[in-house]
């Protein structure tokens, strides 16, 4: 005779999917009406629960959209930055050599100059 497993349930972990299974139950549980199983949850109601899914779903898609664009921007931006990162490194160095005796002028093309001498850091 064959045993009869309890069956283990896979919920899934992504997102969109959950989502998409949350949206099958609530039209499942919908079509039930008052005869819906699922009525006797004490914890959580559908009722208040399953209007929420499809404006999450809609969030969550307006989100992946965004995150796509932000690497895209992310792309475009870290194909410039070397060459502006070096030039400001470049420049910071040919003012400083010119203004090596008054360093303080660097102040006024937005350069930082810290001109404090520095500490030695205590040994542990």
């Amino acid at each position: 005779m064959a045993t009869r497993t309890t069956g283990r349930i896979i919920l899934p972990k992504n997102p969109a999917e959950l989502l998409e299974l949350a949206n099958k139950i609530y039209k499942k549980h919908q079509e039930d009406g008052a005869t819906s199983p699922l009525n006797a949850q004490q914890d959580f109601s559908w009722a208040t629960e399953g209007p929420k899914v499809i404006p999450c779903k809609t969030n969550h898609e307006k989100a992946e959209e965004a995150s796509k664009q932000a690497e895209q921007y992310y792309r475009q931006r870290d194909i410039d930055l070397p060459a502006i990162r070096a030039i400001v490194q470049n420049s910071a160095q040919l003012l400083k050599s010119i203004y090596a005796k008054n360093p303080k002028v660097l102040g006024e093309y937005g350069l930082v100059v810290d001109d404090s001498k520095p500490t030695k850091k205590a040994k542990e």
